[in-house]
């Protein structure tokens, strides 16, 4: 019998193999460690291949390796894999949005916590030996209309994590319906607009939702709003963000993804927009984490490998 040959270009959990090693006819080789460019030039000869980020699996790619037929994403979204094209070539793709749902619906709570009540700044200030209670005065969160755009793992993990803070709950989502609970009242976009007061997004990052935060978008919301992005940072048009927060259209901005994430190589324009969000203290960033937990880590690996041997008994 042939083996089915699956390379994993980046790190994974022990967990995944676990769940893998009693499968036979399965040949796995684990190169965590691999140049991008050493696996461009190996992806080719294999069956299958588990990612993360380190490749983009676009057309090009796609067109050279005859042999693939499963590729396997260890995270939530899809936006380095051109899914259209991969799919129209037979090749079976695999993701895991199960598994860093809890994570990120708890980093959004604490994104939003931490800019209602100051907890940066104080932190930072006390840190100077300044002691300013008036400045510090926060805001609570109950009575608040929370809007969540996209109602997946991630949107119905967040919406979740709210229950108990007193809150209203909205929802939208363009592709699913009759999802309301008890808690969560399913709404169209436009309600979301005039009726939140927080506005957290958990969509995929596509062709569509680009820069979905957009001039548009922030004019036709009735109140002035905090905006929650723990999903991809080109869904939100930052300097939109900041032309918000100048005339406080937009109240905060818990920023978990930015349009472009290598501090290092940023342009002119976005170079000062960057700066003005460092500066403000409406602002709480953090460098894509909301869904990188040690928990998350396990969970994500063996929810793949879970998915993977379905596959495999399925087809090998």
């Amino acid at each position: 019998m042939n083996l089915f040959k699956i390379l994993i270009i980046d790190d994974l959990h022990p967990a995944f193999f676990k769940e893998l090693e009693t499968i036979s006819g399965l040949d796995l080789q684990y190169k965590p460690n691999i140049t991008k460019a050493d696996a461009l030039l190996e992806i080719p000869l294999y069956d299958g291949v588990v990612v993360r980020s380190k490749v983009n699996f676009n057309q090009n790619l796609l067109s050279n390796c005859p042999n693939l037929k499963l590729l396997a994403r260890a995270g939530a979204g899809m936006d380095n894999i051109d899914e259209e094209f991969a799919k129209a070539k037979g090749i079976t793709l695999l993701n895991a949005p199960e598994g860093n749902r809890d994570a990120v619906g708890e980093h959004a709570i604490a994104m939003l916590l931490g800019l209602f009540n100051k907890i940066s700044t104080a932190n930072q200030q006390i840190k100077s030996k300044q002691w300013l209670r008036e400045a510090n005065r926060g805001i609570e969160l109950k009575g608040k209309t929370v809007g969540i755009i996209g109602f997946g793992n991630n949107g119905q993990a967040f919406a979740e994590k709210l229950k108990g803070f007193g809150v209203s709950v909205l929802a939208y989502d363009k592709y699913k319906s009759n999802f309301s609970t008890d808690f969560v009242q399913e709404v169209d976009l436009n309600a979301i607009q005039t009726r939140a007061d927080v506005i957290s997004l958990h969509i995929p990052l596509t062709s569509e939702t680009h820069h979905f935060i957009n001039a548009d978008f922030v004019e036709n919301c009735k109140n002035e709003i905090y905006l929650i992005n723990c999903a991809r940072g080109k869904l939100v048009n930052l300097a939109v963000v900041t032309a918000g927060l100048k005339t406080e259209k937009i109240l905060g901005a818990c920023l978990d993804v930015l349009e472009n994430e290598d501090l290092h190589a940023l342009n002119s324009t976005e170079e000062e927009i960057f700066n003005y969000l460092i500066s403000n203290n409406n602002v709480i960033l953090t460098p894509h984490v909301a869904g990188w937990t040690t928990e998350s880590y396990e969970r994500i690996s063996k929810v793949l490998s879970q998915k993977i041997n379905f596959y495999l008994n399925n087809s090998i």
